[in-house]
């Protein structure tokens, strides 16, 4: 048997790839063909590199035929997985050819599709090495990189334009320009400066689009006279202001409440022959509205009516909001109805002003009503509409209350939002839960919800309140590199506590430090430094913050005027005061009934009584609105001179005119009597001021935004009045009522008031002690 092995036939040898010559050759041809479809190619995947590709798309025959090389293009990009990665060489060699045949809106897709996957910017470092690229190249890729909202990118671009002497088109200047100015960054603003000039130096013929531009950007960082200023330079490039342009700056300027400024400049948009429009007459209703001058909004409204601008649903919108805002409820609930008349019905922001407004001044069950009234109309509720309840929930303490209302927002669909958390966040602050507070602000975390500025100075407000005045400014210094905008009320927050720890170097430091960072402050702001400088005894520094106001062209408001009066008055310079005064009503200021009280408080503290009273009769003969506090004042004083029938006088005009006293009134005459020795009278005012159930309760509930001069007690007056309180109670429980009466006038000579059941049991005491007297033989 043959052991010899079988020899196997050798395995077929393999053609040669063919050569990258024939490989281009090939493909060109079938490219070049008319009817040879693209799936022609798929024999030659295996053999297509990057290289290949380059020197295929870059081929002389088929230069001129742009669709076929972009269709090629994208046929690798589906069909070479390795293609995309390397295909930066490619792309750059077919947009010649796209651009040389007018493609611009082809090249920009290729463009946009390769940015939105270009993580480390490859085609943006290639574009910036090319040693001679095209004008369309740089154009079109600004544009592109603008729409992928990276205008950093697109800056770059062309600041390579600038370094050739390209002259990049109108339109990619405008596009880049608008881009910089709304991108969230200061720096971005400098930067479409530059780039205004730069194009301007290369050759660029600006329109009004251009200059609107630039002017918007002015505005955002409050640069008014410089976006003025552009009004005037637009002649020189043969264009003229639009309504655009003023209507910018209008609106800049009445959000900061330069309303004068504001003024001018709608007369110069007169002379140049500009009409106002709908968005002009809406801006200065909006503007007004925000100051309360509802007088002027109504010169508005006829403004409009003349120059046949009918109001629309938003102007009307913001004058409810006006008349909310100054509590006339029933002219906002009017105007609801005008606008009905007018065929212009309300929508859900209409509703959810009045909603608010009614919230806000105590009309809840109108409020209430309005929620019925919007699903019987159809109106749907809205985000806002469920916020507002939620923040009225929380005013209340009610937070069980405003949780049902988040649970019943998310069943009509709506998603708790930043607004949502941050009332909650601060109705938990407000009942010094901070632990509450802080889990909400994890939740926001969880849920992807950026913490905003307004939760920054909600948590900086209750930190201040809570006297931990370090902890909120290293939260402060800390605040912009954990992602938040810092604003001037962060700021004002800070400022305000630090005075009120009576530290004024440190809140005059930290002032220094908001206007080094170039952050606006806004009348608010200025409001906290002046009243801060004036309660510390320092008004005539106050007076040059005023007039750093009055420079900045922010117009100054009644808390303003009337902390600088108060200033004055709490120093002793009544006469300046008045002088202060007087020179601010020459300058538009309207004085109110806390004006008033402050320079009625400051004429009796200096011992002018006849001079109060003067003034009192002056104000109440102009039909001026006066308070308790008003009255207190003026009673006080009469009791301390001994002139007690004109405090009951005053006592009973009171009751006349439905102003409720409250315990200062009763403790001044009570203590005038007992101090004159008319015990017996004092008792029976007592006892007939609480058969009238006219005795108040200790604790007010005062307006803290807007009183200047008040009579709440601090902490430490609490203690003492606790203290008296329990005194006195243990005296007449002994039946000491001689004694308790002794220690009840020394409470009120020291200005502290003993709590409700002490009044009461000092009465009743007297009143047996008045009544075992009558008994006892003579």
């Amino acid at each position: 048997m043959d052991q010899r092995p079988s020899l196997s036939s050798p395995p077929p040898l393999q053609p040669p790839p063919p050569a990258p010559s024939e490989i281009i050759q090939t493909v060109t041809t079938i490219l070049a063909s008319k009817n040879m479809p693209l799936q022609a190619l798929n024999t030659y995947i295996p053999h297509l590199t990057p290289p290949l590709i380059l020197s295929i798309i870059s081929s002389k025959s088929l230069i001129s035929r742009p669709n076929i090389l972009l269709s090629f293009y994208k046929w690798a990009q589906t069909n070479l997985p390795s293609f995309p990665h390397n295909s930066i060489p490619s792309l750059l060699s077919l947009l010649p050819s796209l651009f040389a045949y007018q493609k611009f809106s082809d090249a920009k897709s290729l463009l946009l599709g390769f940015i939105a996957a270009d993580r480390r910017h490859d085609l943006h470092l290639s574009i910036l090495r090319l040693t001679k690229p095209s004008k369309a190249l740089l154009d079109t890729a600004i544009g592109a990189y603008v729409q992928s909202g990276q205008p950093h990118l697109a800056l770059h671009i062309f600041k390579k334009m600038k370094r050739l002497h390209l002259r990049p088109n109108l339109r990619t200047c405008n596009t880049l320009l608008n881009s910089l100015v709304r991108y969230p960054s200061s720096q971005s603003i400098l930067s479409s400066r530059e780039v205004f000039e730069d194009s301007i130096e290369l050759g660029v013929f600006p329109n009004v689009n251009t200059f609107n531009i630039v002017i918007y950007g002015y505005c955002l960082e409050n640069k008014f006279k410089n976006a003025m200023d552009l009004l005037n330079v637009m002649g020189e490039y043969n264009c003229s202001p639009d309504n655009v342009s003023y209507n910018t700056i209008l609106n800049a300027l009445c959000k900061k409440g330069q309303l004068f400024a504001a003024r001018d400049l709608l007369l110069d948009m007169k002379s140049r022959g500009l009409l106002p429009n709908k968005t002009t007459f809406n801006i200065l209703v909006h503007g007004y509205c925000k100051l309360g001058w509802l007088k002027e909004v109504a010169n508005v409204i006829d403004l409009m009516t003349q120059n046949n601008v009918l109001p629309d649903v938003w102007t009307y919108n913001m004058l409810i909001n006006g008349f909310c805002n100054e509590g006339r409820i029933e002219e906002a609930f009017k105007l609801r109805d005008k606008m009905e008349n007018l065929n212009l019905l309300p929508d859900v922001v209409s509703y959810n002003t009045l909603i608010n407004g009614c919230l806000e001044w105590s009309k809840t069950s109108e409020a209430f009503k309005l929620v019925e009234e919007m699903s019987e109309k159809g109106v749907k509720p809205n985000a806002v509409t469920h916020n507002i309840m939620v923040k009225w929930y929380c005013n209340e303490g009610r937070m069980d209350d405003a949780s049902n209302t988040i649970r019943k927002m998310e069943e009509s669909g709506f998603s708790p939002d930043c607004v949502t958390y941050n009332t909650l966040i601060n109705g938990y602050c407000k009942l010094g839960n901070i632990g509450e507070a802080f889990r909400m602000m994890d939740e926001m975390g969880r849920k992807n919800m950026k913490m905003d500025t307004v939760t920054l100075n909600t948590i900086l407000h209750t930190l201040c309140r809570e006297k931990k005045q370090e902890e909120a400014y290293r939260m402060l210094s800390s605040a912009h590199k954990r992602g938040y905008l810092i604003d001037e009320i962060s700021y004002s927050t800070l400022i305000v506590g630090y005075f009120k720890n009576e530290d004024a170097v440190r809140a005059l430091k930290l002032w220094d430090e908001m206007m080094e960072k170039q952050i606006i402050p806004s009348i608010m702001t200025y409001n906290c430094i002046i009243g801060g400088l004036c309660q510390s005894g320092k008004t005539e520094q106050a007076i040059s913050k005023l007039n750093e106001l009055l420079e900045s062209g922010l117009m100054p408001d009644e808390i303003t005027y009337n902390t600088i009066i108060h200033g004055y008055c709490r120093e002793g310079n009544v006469d300046t005061a008045f002088q202060f005064h007087n020179k601010m009503v020459e300058n538009s200021f309207k004085p109110d009934v806390f004006t008033c009280n402050i320079l009625l408080h400051g004429l009796c503290g200096a011992g002018m009584l006849e001079k109060a009273l003067k003034l009192f009769k002056t104000w109440v003969s102009k039909g001026k609105v006066i308070d308790t506090v008003t009255y207190n004042t003026l009673i006080t004083s009469l009791c301390k001179e001994g002139r007690l029938d004109d405090a009951f006088n005053f006592l009973l005009e009171m009751e006349e005119k439905e102003v409720e006293p409250d315990h200062y009134t009763y403790n001044a005459i009570v203590t005038a009597l007992t101090d004159a020795g008319r015990v017996i009278e004092a008792e029976e005012f007592m006892s007939k001021m609480l058969e009238k159930g006219n005795l108040p309760v200790q604790v007010l509930q005062l307006d803290k935004s807007k009183t200047v001069v008040t009579n709440e007690t601090s902490e430490e007056s609490d203690s003492s009045s606790v203290a008296y309180s329990e005194w006195i109670n243990e005296l007449c429980t002994e039946g000491k009522y001689k004694d308790a009466m002794h220690i009840f006038r020394e409470s009120n000579q020291k200005g502290i008031a003993v709590d409700k059941s002490t009044y009461i049991n000092l009465i009743d005491g007297l009143i047996k002690r008045r009544k075992s007297i009558s008994k006892e033989p003579r």
